[in-house]
């Protein structure tokens, strides 16, 4: 019996650190890569971790000359903004198809997560031709078509969330005379953090990692976000894989520093709604 759960013990050890190889790989060999100068990418020269001829020359160019830096400031302002307003919209709407009884609910619940469903490419074309005649290209009112990737997915997280509040605690809470507002702030929303919280993070690098709105919508290369300032990193005969490289290590380190700082309260939030007491 012993030797059997040895065995067991290691295949599971095995199996999860092959897990991790593959998840951790792409990122070392992206690290790897951006220390090496364009000659040692390809050839014989790609399959060395070490680089013959090591140099930060792609970090110092997209850091100074090709503006990375001020794509990572309209990031953060882009997926700040989006994941506030979308958490406080997302937030009442949740509770009240939670708390409250009416016809349709449960289409509305369809209907919101078969639009987090739709592709990008059926939505963006209308999405261009209002804001070209509300003159709102090249600007930051790019976060608010965000709300077509980011709000479906944070109205479903938040819904299972409250609907593993108690109703009993809102119920007493009436009887001793407390108002809905004083309800909400000081006995769901508080109970309820850790679902928001970890979906705040969800919406935060959903609108960080996007792609295809901010590329249709902005193109003033002033108001990139990072992604998209990372696909012009080429030149008009090859792509420039040393500077992509230093690029995308420079562009993870801030969500890798947030799901780090919070990964206790994500995991937390993450399992707190899919128990139910």
């Amino acid at each position: 019996m012993k030797k059997t759960n040895y065995k067991w013990s290691v295949l599971s050890i095995a199996l999860i650190a092959i897990f991790l190889f593959g998840m951790i790989f792409p990122f070392f060999w992206i690290l790897i890569t951006s220390f090496k100068p364009d000659g040692e990418i390809f050839g014989d020269g790609a399959y060395r971790i070490i680089a013959q001829n090591p140099t930060i020359h792609a970090y110092i160019e997209v850091l100074f000359n090709k503006g990375i830096l001020n794509s990572v400031k309209n990031s953060f302002i882009v997926a700040t903004t989006t994941t506030v307003y979308i958490i406080a919209i997302a937030t009442f709407t949740a509770y009240a198809i939670s708390r409250f009884d009416f016809k349709g609910k449960n289409l509305l619940l369809g209907t919101i997560l078969g639009v987090s469903m739709f592709p990008q490419m059926i939505v963006v074309g209308p999405i261009y031709n209002l804001f070209l005649h509300l003159h709102l290209t090249n600007s930051y009112a790019v976060v608010l078509p965000y709300s077509t990737i980011t709000l479906p997915i944070a109205v479903w997280i938040l819904v299972t969330h409250f609907n593993q509040i108690p109703l009993a605690l809102e119920e007493s809470a009436k009887i001793d005379g407390a108002t809905s507002l004083q309800i909400l702030y000081k006995i769901v929303f508080p109970l309820a953090a850790p679902g928001v919280f970890t979906t705040a993070i969800i919406v935060f690098i959903a609108a960080w990692n996007e792609f295809l709105l901010t590329i249709t919508l902005n193109s003033d290369q002033s108001y990139h976000t990072v992604p998209v300032a990372v696909s012009f990193l080429r030149t008009q005969f090859q792509i420039l894989w040393s500077e992509v490289s230093a690029a995308t290590i420079i562009v993870t380190i801030p969500t890798l520093i947030i799901v780090l700082l919070f990964q206790k309260k994500i995991v937390s939030g993450l399992t707190s709604g899919g128990v139910k007491e």
